[in-house]
């Protein structure tokens, strides 16, 4: 399994896409920081591009090396090692490697301008962010053989979770707006976990008023220790669910 490990961090290391995306990245964080006279608020810039560009690089780039490994995988499942090994291993070299990418790119800006406890945390929910995107990338890859379809589940999902949700959760609040559904967008909330990480970064910027009445209920449950601890529950199990059904598929299927 180590082995395996190995060589797929060597050979995604090897990639030039992987090294574009750490360097977008670079540039992205340090023109936040560079060109904003307070660090909250190259925070708020560096948010919006890590919550749009992470979850995107990270879903494709794993959804498109899974497909171009297909003839890697099907060597390896022809040899006497266990379908959960090779699978286990594809996906904590892709995480590591884009968790590796993001540290080097946004996490070094972070560290050096941003407040300590703000700063830990955008790295913590960057890194969580895209271990999520990899696990979802191979729940949406193993369910179809055709890369091109495989490739817009990916897109579709990234456009949903991005973009899309927030305009569903903006329209249930417009046509439910007479009646007390504040706390049942908590619930809805964790449907989401971009929105999940948002609230957790725009909590501890104490920016929480500009989220209106929703925003106090938002910090009343993820600004304690119980909620921190259920918000980072919700998103553990938004890698590890995509992943145990891509798992059970792949140990099944005919490859």
């Amino acid at each position: 399994m180590n082995k395996i490990i190995k060589f797929v961090i060597i050979d995604i290391l090897k990639n030039k896409i992987v090294l574009v995306y750490t360097l977008l990245l670079a540039v992205f964080s340090w023109s936040a920081f560079g060109l904003e006279d307070n660090s909250s608020k190259g925070i708020l810039t560096l948010l919006n591009i890590v919550l749009l560009i992470v979850p995107l690089v990270s879903i494709l780039f794993s959804t498109i090396y899974i497909y171009n490994s297909s003839e890697f995988i099907e060597l390896l499942v022809s040899q006497p090692v266990e379908r959960k090994k090779i699978w286990q291993s594809l996906f904590v070299g892709l995480s590591l490697s884009l968790v590796f990418a993001y540290l080097i790119g946004a996490g070094i800006p972070l560290l050096l301008y941003a407040e300590q406890s703000v700063g830990l945390m955008m790295i913590a929910v960057g890194c969580i962010i895209s271990v999520v995107f990899v696990a979802i990338a191979f729940l949406g890859s193993i369910l179809s053989r055709d890369k091109a379809k495989g490739i817009g589940i990916a897109i579709l999902l990234w456009l949903y979770f991005a973009l899309l949700f927030d305009g569903l959760v903006l329209f249930l609040l417009f046509q439910l707006a007479d009646y007390p559904i504040e706390k049942m967008m908590v619930g809805i909330t964790a449907t989401s976990p971009i929105d999940l990480a948002r609230i957790l970064i725009l909590l501890h910027l104490d920016v929480s008023a500009m989220m209106g009445y929703t925003g106090a209920i938002f910090k009343d449950f993820f600004g304690s220790t119980t909620g921190l601890i259920i918000a980072f529950t919700l998103l553990a199990l938004w890698i590890v669910v995509p992943f145990l059904l891509s798992l059970q598929i792949f140990k099944r299927k005919d490859l």
